[in-house]
């Protein structure tokens, strides 16, 4: 087992919130809420870089925008909207403006004296060096697992500005047990090394032993220890999404497979149970709080399948695959995960060299680590977190999953079996009769909740 800590006693308490994992929360309740604090913070005459997540989350980022804009505007030197994308995609003027809540074209109208801009990840002067986190460190949090020396490069525009304030959702994490605080600055806005040894890390140590986890985890240290070189102070505004109900199938078919091509809306399913307001550890751990009580849901026994309805706004495998880890825990050896995904049509748009490795299990690749150190871990640990539990036989090349991944999706049957997938033709899925399935589990809006067994 890998050593998770507990956090810092009353580091949560130290941050302030409203709301708690029975509330949903209204918008005068946030607005006030966002008003109260950044008014009493001494922001005046600072410069604030504001980092939000990108549409591959649910938040209600314009009502959050609209509260922040209010408070600071008029008060600081610049404000700047970073998104941050990790590797994902660059998202255009028209999904920005849908995104945060304005005409496209017309950010001025709706927060003036403000610039958003795409954390341009593919661009080298995108970077600014604060340091190294040093290899005997990487060696401690990974229990000799890892033995390197990771530059700690991060998007300029942090750096150039007084205050980082991150505003965005804490969620179940694959990598790092719960999404949010620090991690918005790596993988967020980070350098490639930070987010391939960090999300290898997590790989090494597996999904299934990670993910959900409120404590302090190895990965969420690494990430702390890149955030403590950075200069800005730095402030989170870290939010509880309200899920959508269990049983909405019929909905959350419809969300799979959006009217058109311009993609849900930002403030779909975004209500909130709570707010909370600290510097990024603190408010980090807050939230993290009402998430374990709020996205974590618990079965008595394993399913055979799972029947992963997955809404539109992961519009690729590379995320999509978020259906598949938050389900995996209840599914039974030998079982199905089903991505049903019409809407899907590529396995990742940034990362090509999925397609050449496909996905296989951890010991798939740490077993032929002289044939798959060159690849970008990233992208090793993308495939095994898809892949789940699994074992390897160097000796005779045998591969053996636990379960089964099947995509129906719009990807080509040849393309899902090149990659180690299983494929099922989206047009024969009938959500509604696997509900009926003893067997099954239907999840509708699939990639946020968490499912559990209950430990007896």
């Amino acid at each position: 087992m890998t050593s998770i800590s507990a956090l810092p006693p009353g580091l949560a308490a130290s941050a302030a919130r409203v709301g708690d994992a029975g509330t949903v929360l209204g918008d005068e309740e946030v607005t006030a809420f966002v008003t109260e604090q950044l008014t009493a913070h001494p922001f005046d005459g600072r410069s604030v870089c504001v980092l939000v997540p990108d549409a591959t989350r649910t938040c209600p980022l314009p009502l959050l925008m609209r509260a922040v804009h209010g408070a600071l505007h008029g008060r600081v030197t610049r404000l700047t909207v970073l998104v941050a994308l990790g590797t994902h995609a660059a998202m255009t003027e028209e999904a920005l403006a849908r995104h945060l809540g304005y005409e496209p074209g017309r950010l001025a109208e709706t927060y003036p004296g403000t610039v958003v801009v795409n954390h341009e990840w593919w661009k080298p002067e995108t970077f600014a060096d604060l340091g190294t986190v040093p290899a005997t460190r990487i060696a401690e949090l990974s229990e000799g697992r890892m033995d390197v020396a990771v530059p700690v490069l991060l998007n300029r525009a942090v750096v150039e500005h007084d205050v980082a304030l991150v505003v965005g959702p804490v969620l179940p994490h694959e990598v790092v047990g719960m999404s949010g605080g620090n991690k918005y600055f790596f993988p967020g806005v980070g350098g490639k090394r930070i987010i391939d040894v960090s999300h290898w890390l997590g790989a090494l140590i597996t999904s299934a032993e990670i993910i959900g986890t409120s404590g302090l985890t190895p990965v969420r240290a690494l990430i702390d220890d890149g955030a403590a070189l950075i200069p800005a102070e730095k402030l989170a505004l870290s939010v509880v999404t309200a899920e959508v109900a269990d049983g909405a199938v019929d909905s959350a078919v419809d969300d799979a497979v959006p009217a058109s091509a311009a993609g849900p809306t930002a403030e779909t399913g975004s209500g909130l149970h709570s707010v909370s307001f600290g510097d990024t550890r603190a408010s980090w751990a807050s939230a993290a709080e009402v998430c374990a009580a709020t996205h974590v849901t618990y079965l008595d026994a394993p399913v055979r399948r799972v029947l992963s309805i997955v809404p539109a706004m992961y519009d690729e495998i590379w995320t999509a695959a978020k259906g598949f880890y938050k389900v995996e825990p209840v599914v039974a050896d030998g079982g199905e995960v089903i991505l049903y995904a019409p809407h899907v049509t590529e396995l990742s748009s940034t990362h090509p060299e999925i397609y050449e490795i496909g996905y296989h299990c951890r010991d798939y690749f740490v077993g032929q680590w002289d044939r798959f150190a060159g690849v970008p871990w990233g992208v090793l640990a993308h495939s095994t977190h898809l892949r789940g539990a699994g074992t390897y036989d160097p000796a005779t090349g045998e591969e053996r999953l636990r379960v089964r991944v099947t995509l129906a999706t719009s990807i080509p049957e040849e393309v899902c079996r090149a990659a180690n997938l299983g494929y099922l033709d989206p047009a024969l899925v009938d959500p509604a009769a696997y509900a009926q399935d003893p067997d099954t589990l239907v999840v509708p809006r699939a990639g946020e909740m968490l499912f559990r067994l209950r430990t007896r």
